[in-house]
């Protein structure tokens, strides 16, 4: 468990945070994570880190692949009809 010591880091997130330390045998480097979440294994928080950096990376490629500038909502319905316009439209 750490805390943040800088001033605008403590003055915007006062809490304790835990740092996980995480070898990634793939990618052969060590890799650091901060997280306010206690309740689960420091493996599970890297793997969650990791599937999330892949949903980043997809996001990404669809929005320079795509021309999406940006979604009309966050829901599943509203990005899947968003990605579905911007198929569509490259399609005709």
């Amino acid at each position: 468990m750490i805390k943040l010591t800088g001033y605008a880091s403590i003055k915007n997130y006062p809490n304790e945070l835990r740092r996980i330390v995480f070898y990634d045998e793939t990618l052969n480097r060590t890799i650091v994570y901060l997280t306010n979440n206690i309740e689960v294994s420091a493996e599970q928080a890297a793997l969650l880190y990791k599937y999330r950096w892949q949903v980043e990376l997809f996001f990404k490629w669809i929005k320079q692949h795509l021309k999406i500038k940006s979604f009309w909502g966050t829901t599943e319905s509203a990005v899947r009809i968003r990605i579905f316009s911007a198929i569509r439209h490259i399609a005709w």
